[in-house]
């Protein structure tokens, strides 16, 4: 009899958790909606601002009158990252493949010859603290991550953080690490450098924010905007600034660079969510496996002590004939 009651009451439980589960799923879908909208939205905008970027970068390269956000550094002693991952949990591998990314990318593109280049992460989103708890890494600052879809002033104190720190020379590198949405079933960890442009870098270490992580090279995604303008000849963008290249690109530039930091949190957060409600859906059919099996061992039980009662009742009965 005990065993019956524990089945029942564990029955009891997995079915309140199968209820959690659903709602948990219905909410994660409704914000997923919200949030794939705004991405879309600004999806075009943002690589029409990357591909200004790179072109910027390939024609300040060409004129050899390099801007100070446009130039790389020959002695890489320090980076800021920009990790932003989610505030709460219940979301699938989406926060550890996010940081495995970004560790391994250190790793590999940092830690060349036996030397080992300090990083310092700039966190959105709770989560993120891992880098710290499990790796050890400086955690440089700590900014709250809107659980809905943030303003684009909300970015801007991060934005000019990596920016002083980078023209200051607290920074050799900024990088952002982030969840590029694909589609509701695909979303894939990015690590971006956005500071200094780098043309030629690969789509491992540099990606065009929206794009399959198999698109290639930064070069190839300017070769391949220059091909559609391009009937005869050699392409090349021409730029005319004022009052000077200098003061022009000062005011231009940040703003670029805030606007792919923007479009990096509407993907990340996009991706959050189909993550949620992916796995919430999964752990909802888990749930109901687990009740079914439940309900099996629970008959299979109560049948058994059904027919033990019988058999002593039997016994008994045919002991008092005699």
């Amino acid at each position: 009899m005990a065993k019956i009651k524990e089945i029942k009451s564990r029955i009891k439980s997995v079915n309140n958790t199968k209820k959690v589960t659903r709602a948990m799923e219905m909410v994660a879908a409704a914000k997923m909606k919200k949030a794939v909208e705004r991405v879309l939205s600004t999806r075009t905008y943002a690589n029409s601002s990357w591909e200004i970027i790179l072109n910027l970068a390939k024609s300040i390269n060409v004129k050899s009158t390099p801007h100070p956000l446009l130039t790389k550094r020959k002695n890489i002693a320090k980076v800021g990252i920009i990790l932003i991952s989610s505030n709460r949990g219940l979301c699938g591998g989406f926060n550890t493949a996010l940081i495995n990314k970004t560790i391994d990318s250190i790793k590999k593109h940092h830690e060349t010859d036996g030397k080992k280049i300090e990083a310092d992460f700039i966190l959105l989103g709770k989560k993120g603290a891992s880098v710290y708890h499990n790796y050890g890494y400086n955690i440089a600052a700590d900014f709250p991550k809107p659980d809905i879809t943030p303003e684009f002033k909300d970015i801007i104190p991060v934005s000019q953080m990596i920016i002083d720190g980078f023209l200051s020379g607290a920074y050799d590198k900024i990088m952002v690490a982030y969840t590029d949405f694909i589609n509701a079933a695909s979303q894939i960890p990015r690590i971006k450098e956005l500071l200094p442009i780098d043309i030629d870098s690969n789509e491992e270490y540099l990606g065009i924010v929206g794009q399959d992580t198999r698109i290639g090279l930064n070069k190839k995604f300017i070769e391949e905007k220059e091909k559609k303008h391009l009937s005869s000849g050699e392409f090349k963008y021409e730029y005319v600034f004022e009052p000077s290249p200098e003061e022009a690109l000062s005011a231009i530039i940040p703003k670029l660079i805030q606007i792919q930091l923007y479009q990096a949190i509407l993907e990340s957060n996009a991706s959050e969510h189909s993550s949620r409600m992916t796995a919430m859906h999964k752990a909802t059919e888990s749930a109901s496996e687990m009740a079914e099996e439940l309900t099996l061992f629970y008959n299979k039980a109560r049948q058994a002590n059904i027919t033990a009662e019988i058999a002593e009742i039997s016994a008994g009965a045919e002991a008092l004939n005699k």
